[in-house]
């Protein structure tokens, strides 16, 4: 396979993306994908061109993409921000029906002294609160699709996400065909998808039935009804390979340069999550990036691992603000989810081509060298190179933020912090005197004095996969008799005598590289 067979389409990342959004809207994953396929469907029976249908297809995958930098304004009113919005799609938003449903959702899950006081403020300027929440979300929906380069005709469609047909919508009380016909074909999909899903084909004509001249265009209803159950993808498909067959442009794939640009700017998204983090996953990618070139990593292993700082944090919006805003000690419950986020993730990464290797390195930035970590409570031998750098940079650029809980770090403070994560056993002590390294301290201990090379460091961890001197040289496209001379020069440097002793040090060092196929 060619290095530019391993590059993802772009496609991919965004439907990546669009998984994330699902995780915040409190829908399963893939939801956004398979609205995406109704709407095209819908498209094609209104008759609609075929750049109207591109602008369709990406406007429902990320229709919802500004809905997560308001988070916070949404956990201030409504506590869970993601229960909420899962729940608000069972709700007409209009009338008497919307109005006890926010009512009834105020400052959900807090103490009932709290709940009052926030619906007090509410109530004196309900839809002018509203209305400015949402126009901020429409704002914020359309500076990330142009941040991560969608087309113009859907960055516009994104600012009329919340518009109804009769007019009764926010911001601005657009109606009719004034609202782009590639939302109103979206915001059917959407609604329609989560519907079908817990009711049936009969529990979604009902609902687009009942907001036809309401919420939704009639005549994308009455295209809708004639025959809904066509639109879906049909049972035993996977709605992410069904998605990405009809997407526009489906066969185009992103260059090195590209797709960092892409990472970077959905790294930019998940800090939007939560202010304080605002600017925390380009520091991080920047930080273990450069502590990587310290250790003297191979290059695919350096970029890897910039990567995964960019995007190890997307798994974060799937976690409600009412836990991420906590100022107090969080309970079991709200431990349990916060320790989850890692996971989720990688749930958002794993399916793009050619991310496997970043997904398993961002997952794993909050994993311990003994075990104590999360979310799967791997241990030292589990934890390569990569893994190691990336846990470090994550916890000293966290200590230099604020909290909460608590105020920002000093420097040294966040030195200190590692140094002690260090010494409990929790971080690898060469990746953490990197990353100190790279951001101005003195390292606080001497650097391991193997001094291997960056391939003697790639044979080793090699050979401590078990691969012979003949597959290692085939691997590499080198002779056989050049891997024996830098295993033996290896082993010379480590004190090792054999492959048994090799493996060990290279498990205890992070040094064993995930190998394809094994």
């Amino acid at each position: 396979m060619t290095v530019a067979a391993r590059l993802p389409r772009r496609v991919e990342v965004l439907a990546g993306l669009s998984v994330a959004i699902d995780l915040g809207l409190g829908q399963p994953a893939e939801h956004m994908l398979r609205s995406a396929v109704v709407a095209c469907g819908l498209a094609d029976r209104l008759g609609l061109s075929r750049q109207q249908k591109s602008t369709v297809y990406y406007t429902t995958l990320l229709m919802w993409i500004g809905c997560h930098a308001d988070s916070h304004e949404y956990a201030r009113w409504f506590g869970d921000d993601i229960a909420v919005r899962r729940e608000a799609y069972l709700v007409d938003w209009s009338g008497m029906p919307y109005l006890r449903f926010l009512v009834g959702n105020v400052a959900r899950g807090e103490p009932l002294g709290e709940r009052v006081r926030v619906m007090a403020t509410l109530m004196r300027d309900a839809r002018g609160q509203l209305a400015t929440l949402i126009h901020s979300h429409c704002a914020s929906a359309a500076l990330l699709g142009r941040h991560i380069g969608l087309d113009a005709d859907v960055e516009r469609a994104l600012a009329y996400t919340f518009e109804r047909f009769d007019g009764g919508g926010l911001p601005a009380g657009v109606s009719g065909a004034d609202i782009p016909i590639e939302m109103r074909v979206a915001q059917l999909a959407d609604v329609a998808e989560v519907h079908h899903r817990l009711y049936g084909v009969e529990g979604t004509v009902a609902l687009a039935r009942s907001r036809r001249g309401g919420q939704f265009d009639p005549a994308v209803v009455d295209a809708y009804t004639s025959d809904p159950e066509a639109l879906f993808p049909a049972p035993g498909d996977d709605p992410w390979e069904r998605a990405l067959s009809i997407a526009p442009e489906a066969g185009t794939r992103l260059d090195e340069s590209q797709l960092d640009v892409l990472l970077t700017a959905i790294g930019d998204f998940a800090d939007l999550k939560c202010p304080f983090a605002l600017g925390h996953s380009r520091s991080v990618a920047a930080l273990a990036e450069a502590a990587a070139v310290q250790l003297a990593l191979p290059a695919d292993d350096v970029t890897a691992i910039r990567r995964a700082g960019h995007l190890h944090d997307i798994g974060r919006i799937g976690v409600s603000n009412q836990v991420w805003s906590k100022p107090a000690e969080l309970t079991g419950a709200e431990w349990e989810r916060v320790r989850m986020y890692p996971y989720l993730t990688d749930r958002v990464l794993t399916r793009i081509t050619g991310l496997d290797h970043v997904a398993a390195i961002a997952r794993a930035h909050h994993e311990h060298l003994d075990g104590s970590g999360y979310p799967l409570g791997l241990s030292g031998a589990a934890l390569g190179r990569p893994e190691r750098i990336l846990a470090a940079a994550v916890a000293y650029r966290s200590a230099l933020e604020p909290r909460p809980y608590r105020e920002p770090l000093t420097p040294e403070g966040a030195a200190a912090r590692l140094r002690n994560r260090v010494s409990r056993g929790h971080l690898d002590p060469d990746s953490a005197d990197a990353v100190l390294a790279v951001a101005g301290h003195v390292r606080s201990r001497a650097p391991r004095d193997d001094s291997l090379t960056p391939r003697e460091t790639e044979i080793l961890g090699l050979v401590a996969r078990g691969l012979s001197n003949r597959e290692i040289a085939h691997r590499l496209v080198l002779s056989e008799k050049t891997v024996r001379n830098h295993v033996e020069r290896s082993y010379t440097k480590i004190g090792a005598s054999n492959r048994v002793g090799a493996s060990l040090f290279a498990l205890e060092h992070g040094l064993v590289a995930p190998v394809d196929g094994l």
